[in-house]
């Protein structure tokens, strides 16, 4: 029998490689909102620009991300559109719900 084959020989041990950690903790106004801890919250929404323009800003950029994830893809398919819709039309029927309920038929008697 062969002894280097049934023992191949294994290269020196190589020293361990030291472990990265995060770089730099990043600030918690930068974090996004599913990153945020409960207790950094407060912070967090303080750090937001809740003028007008900051808002109108923050709705286009949501608008934004929502078209480049679901819509604007190569193979899309009718989910982004429904999903649409389906707010559409829970967005509606709150807003119209006071009115709803007066029209419910009701027994009389």
């Amino acid at each position: 029998m062969h002894l280097p084959l049934l023992f191949p020989s294994f290269p020196a041990a190589t020293p361990p490689v030291p472990v990265k950690m995060a770089d730099k903790p990043v600030p918690v106004v930068e974090k996004r909102l599913m990153d945020v801890k409960l207790g950094e919250l407060p912070r967090w929404v303080a750090g937001r620009n809740l003028t007008p323009n900051g808002l109108v800003a923050g709705v286009f950029g949501a608008y934004d991300r929502y078209y480049n994830k679901y819509i604007n893809v190569k193979k899309g398919g009718i989910g982004g559109v429904a999903m649409f819709l389906f707010g559409y039309v829970a967005i509606s029927y709150v807003w119209s719900y006071e009115h709803l309920k007066h029209d419910r038929w009701r027994k009389y008697h």
